[in-house]
């Protein structure tokens, strides 16, 4: 069968922070991708905001370079997919590694395979897609390079390669200066026998398969990402398969559901770097994006108008994690800020959107680009259970739509169970610890109240142990915020789903109670004097409260209502200390992950686009007080 020469597809996968994103600036940069005048950002393909905070991908790009081969032939487009490194962002994983022929594993040289290594090649070797391994920071002072490669082996092994995959090409790279080699370097010392990553260029020339089509067969192109445009609408990001595509061609567009309807092709864009560029004609194995079809979705296939022949729809993995998001229902509702001048001037030029409906067009708007999602009905009109891979993709989700304007009123994150021959199964997550020697007991203790099982446990001499557990998902749910107090902030856990294993019973991770407001006003600092001997407080002085909301952490381990805005009484009579300062302990400000972690089955989270507020689900006192004493009699 012909092939196409002049493309490679390949899609760049690894673990969190092991340098994807930096390998492809570098790619880009050295393949001529930008003119000399142009300011060039670190992580470019980082696009999002959120990418950028955070410092890791969310959504699976695409891009594409002109390499210029030495031997001075025709120049090749390598289209590159830049794929998310976390688990809970898997279907944009497996919507990546749809559109590519091969993948590069990206290793870090000190760190070694990781969970999220084991997840995204999981996927790959799954699609039968040949690995190119990149051993990448191989300057590190902390590298191993000859472990790392052996423990890759293992993981191979371990996922049950066949002989073909586990014969993998090895390059050797430090992304950051933007040199590859072929041969292994000293550990800790950046490859010297190259200047450029020319080596890694021909590899992938080499290795990575041509995309191969049929001449005779009809058109066929499958959809496998969205994307908006203010002047077009909506765009289909797809690959072609077979036949050609056109700019002004009749094509016929297989729905989901199997219906066919023929549409035409307004406009056709190819990707030039981290452009897209008007184009006549898309061949096979082009990755392209088509305008003109308004409502089409994630998987369907563009094919023939005369032979429609569907592509296999995008699979992806059930979610894991659900949690109740509905519209806000605080005594705060949309008036915003924190009851200071200046947040409540700049919230008063907030979009406000405050009504179930818009919530529910927002998630439904979520669902048409984000595969790996569900939104289901409650008993409630205005709340819906949104279900996700994990806490990280959800908190994304709810940290997009508060920067949008929308507030919510969210629970407590809660595991997707499942029936297994009459037995209830949850989630279980491969949670890989690593942390210096002296937190091993911190750390053991921690993952057993959370009935978290040790399957494996190594020391490389270094001072470090890295343990790997198996651990229910919901024994997770809060767990890093006490595991980074028990390790003092020097430990680094990563977690990845495992499977479903029968309901391990009660779990008791959070020991401390709330102080819960017992009435509206403003915080004063003579009342937080007063409390911060209770527990740890959120709140600053002059903090806007409401009966119901979580204003601290209590020391004991049951609830306590507190009048955190009494006011000092004024009197004619002059106090000795009266000239005496008042000193309060800074407060401990929650982000939105934080608070999702520190929440309980009887609490939810406030979300607006000012501030992140934890309350009580039933504000009122004496109605907590009723439903805690018939729970103790039932």
């Amino acid at each position: 069968m012909p092939t196409r020469n002049d493309i490679r597809n390949v899609a760049i996968v690894a673990h969190v922070d092991h340098g994807k994103t930096t390998l492809v600036d570098a790619m880009l940069k050295q393949a001529g991708a930008f003119a000399a005048h142009q300011q060039l950002d670190d992580r470019m393909m980082d696009s999002n905001d959120l990418e950028r905070e955070k410092g890791i991908t969310i959504l699976a790009k695409n891009t594409a370079v002109k390499y210029h081969p030495k031997d001075g032939g025709a120049p090749i487009t390598i289209n590159i997919i830049d794929t998310p490194g976390h688990a809970d962002f898997g279907g944009e994983v497996e919507r990546g590694l749809s559109m590519v022929d091969a993948v590069v594993l990206l290793v870090d040289a000190s760190e070694g395979p990781l969970p999220q290594t084991r997840f995204v090649l999981r996927k790959a070797l799954s699609a039968r897609l040949p690995v190119i391994l990149c051993i990448n920071k191989t300057d590190r002072p902390d590298a191993r390079i000859d472990e790392v490669i052996n423990e890759t082996y293992d993981l191979f092994l371990d996922l049950d390669a066949d002989e073909d995959q586990i014969e993998f090409p090895i390059v050797f790279a430090c992304a950051r200066d933007g040199v590859a080699s072929l041969t292994k370097p000293e550990n800790g010392t950046v490859p010297a026998d190259s200047e450029n990553l020319e080596p890694f260029f021909s590899t992938i020339l080499e290795h990575v398969p041509a995309p191969v089509y049929d001449e005779n067969a009809p058109l066929q192109a499958h959809v496998t990402n969205l994307d908006a445009d203010n002047f077009l609408g909506r765009i289909a990001l797809l690959r072609v398969e077979q036949g050609e595509l056109r700019k002004g061609q009749t094509v016929a567009w297989i729905k989901r559901d199997g219906s066919i309807q023929n549409v035409r092709i307004s406009e056709l864009l190819m990707t030039e770097a981290l452009t897209r560029k008007p184009a006549e004609v898309a061949g096979p194995g082009d990755i392209c994006a088509v305008a003109g079809i308004g409502d089409i979705m994630i998987g369907e296939t563009l094919a023939d108008t005369e032979n429609p022949i569907a592509l296999p729809l995008i699979t992806v993995d059930e979610p894991a994690i659900s949690m109740t998001i509905g519209t806000n229902t605080s005594p705060l509702v949309g008036k915003g800020g924190s009851g200071k001048g200046a947040d409540a001037k700049s919230s008063s030029k907030v979009d406000r959107k405050v009504t179930a409906r818009q919530v529910k067009d927002r998630l439904d708007r979520e669902l048409i680009g984000n595969v790996s999602l569900r939104v289901l009905e409650t008993e409630r009109p205005d709340a819906w259970e949104v279900q996700g891979r994990g806490e990280l993709a959800l908190a994304i989700l709810i940290e997009t739509m508060r920067r949008e304007g929308f507030e919510l009123t969210v629970g407590k994150p809660q595991v997707v169970t499942r029936e297994v021959n009459g037995k209830t199964h949850e989630p279980v997550e491969r949670l890989t610890v690593d942390v210096p020697e002296e937190h091993m007991g911190a750390v053991t203790q921690l993952m057993g109240v959370r009935k978290g099982r040790m399957d494996n446990m190594s020391n490389h001499g270094s001072g470090w142990v890295r343990m790997e557990f198996v651990v229910p998902s919901r024994g997770l749910i809060g767990f890093r915020t006490e595991f980074l107090t028990g390790t003092r902030g020097t430990g680094i856990a990563h977690s990845i789903h495992e499977g479903y294993e029968p309901w391990f019973g009660t779990l008791t991770t959070r020991n401390n109670g709330s102080l819960v407001a017992d009435r509206s006003g403003v915080v004063t600092a003579f009342a937080m004097t007063n409390l911060q001997e209770r527990g740890v407080l959120f709140c600053d002085p002059g903090t806007e409260v409401y009966e119901g909301m979580i204003v601290g952490e209590n020391s004991r381990a049951d609830d306590m209502d507190v009048n955190i805005t009494k006011e000092k009484k004024l009197t004619n009579m002059r106090s000795s200390n009266a000239d005496v300062a008042e000193s309060i302990v800074p407060p401990r400000k929650l982000s939105l992950e934080q608070s999702l972690e520190f929440c309980r089955e009887d609490e939810c989270i406030e979300v607006t686009p000012e501030t992140v507020r934890i309350r009580k689900v039933v504000l009122d006192a004496k109605d907590r007080g009723r439903t805690a004493s018939r729970a103790k009699k039932g």
